[in-house]
């Protein structure tokens, strides 16, 4: 199964303008390729393909006076550039003809230099791992980078990331086997909240950290002084990065939470069953700020991502099954109760129940029927695998490994 790694890097003023060139560039490339895709389908002209566009707008680019500072950056990060475009517009296609499971996937669109999230990718042949811990990066240089662990396998690709708070990451994707955990006999159904962040079957509670509402208070300081600067100028640039340094503080303390949090729970319980929500449609609503805070998705990303690497078996319960209407005691569904009521005594059998907790184990035991019936999706869900199956590598960092269980070095010199 493939991992991803990240680490922090710290270029120095000459890389940081080299990775401008590469960015830019790759930029570039996009934005070229994909105009010329949008002419030729506006023209009712057939589908542009990959090796047209490689020889037009990289080939002979480099030889034109207009793009001639191509030539600038690592061949490879253009032919990256040009392998996204394509992995973009079959998703697109994937998702029209119903191939490609979830949310309906939009057309491919331009990139900016004004976006936030900045990034190239390279492959084995234009990077390198040195003898002192430092990376060398084709037509950069060598990036001292912060390794907070070592890898466990030699890495097939770096992503170079530059984020809105003027951030640089390095993302290694390596390929390693499943690391399975003793098999247990405990599982667990999982009921998430916002009040509490999650309860579990066995009435344990997670509390909410709400991470964004602590950082309010100096958020919005940080947001009145950059809207008193003036547009264009640098006191404005310097206000955006504060607040945008402020944001990422936040989001890296939920990452972290998410990862712990998400890491114990796999490692106590051999099932995790977890509602399926319908998180875009709550982020729609006055509870949005605290939907988000929350990180939902995120949190049950990582554990089905963490399911798959470990060996255990996770499932999504349909968003349709009223978890908080019938009882966990009888299964007799008494209804549907408001937000505020918190706790109530089934008509049938007299169990008093906690709302929360009653969901949970309503969850466990819908989970366990799915993976009894041998379906590895419900009806309404976004179709998580039941069983364990190759799972390509997130976006974002892995869990760390297991106290007293060491990874191989990746990095000699480590």
């Amino acid at each position: 199964m493939q991992l991803r790694y990240n680490y922090r890097a710290y270029p120095d003023a000459a890389q940081c303008r080299a990775l401008a060139r590469a960015f830019g560039c790759a930029r570039v490339v996009w934005n070229d390729c994909l105009r010329d895709r949008r002419e030729a389908y506006a023209a009712g002209l057939p589908y542009v393909t990959s090796a047209e566009l490689s020889r037009r707008r990289i080939t002979q680019a480099k030889r034109s006076e207009e793009r001639a500072w191509l030539a600038e950056v690592s061949a490879v990060v253009l032919q990256q550039s040009l392998r996204d475009l394509d992995a973009a517009y079959k998703n697109f296609f994937d998702s029209l003809k119903g191939k490609r499971p979830g949310r309906k996937v939009g057309p491919p669109r331009y990139k900016s230099k004004k976006d936030a999230r900045q990034s190239v990718r390279f492959t084995g042949s234009a990077f390198s791992l040195q003898e002192n811990g430092r990376v060398y990066v084709a037509k950069v240089g060598y990036l001292k980078v912060r390794w907070s662990r070592p890898l466990p396998a030699a890495p097939t690709s770096v992503t170079v990331t530059r984020d809105g708070a003027g951030r640089y990451f390095l993302s290694f994707v390596v390929e390693t086997e499943p690391d399975i955990l003793p098999v247990l006999g405990t599982e667990a159904g999982i009921d998430l909240g916002l009040s509490v962040f999650a309860v579990l079957s066995d009435g344990s509670r997670i509390a909410s950290p709400r991470f964004l509402r602590r950082a309010e208070k100096k958020l919005k300081r940080l947001q009145r002084e950059l809207s008193r600067k003036a547009k264009g100028s640098k006191n404005r640039a310097k206000a955006r990065i504060k607040v945008a340094r402020q944001h990422a503080r936040v989001a890296d303390r939920r990452r972290d939470w998410h990862h712990k949090a998400s890491t114990q729970i796999i490692r106590e319980n051999q099932a995790v069953y977890v509602e399926d929500l319908a998180v875009s449609g709550l982020a729609r609503t006055r509870l949005a700020k605290s939907v988000h805070d929350a990180g939902w998705s995120a949190f049950t990303g990582m554990l089905e991502h963490k399911a798959a690497k470990h060996g255990r078996t996770f499932a999504r319960v349909d968003r349709a099954f009223p978890s908080s209407q019938a009882c966990s005691a009888c299964g007799v569904r008494d209804g549907p109760k408001p937000l505020h009521v918190r706790q109530w005594t089934c008509g049938a059998c007299g169990t008093v129940h906690e709302r929360d907790h009653n969901a949970a184990r309503n969850v466990l035991v819908e989970g366990r029927r799915i993976v009894a019936a041998g379906r590895a999706e419900t009806p309404n869900a976004r179709g998580a695998p039941v069983r364990r199956a190759p799972v390509p590598a997130q976006r974002r960092e892995t869990g760390s490994p297991r106290k007293g269980h060491t990874t191989q070095t990746g990095i000699p010199g480590l």
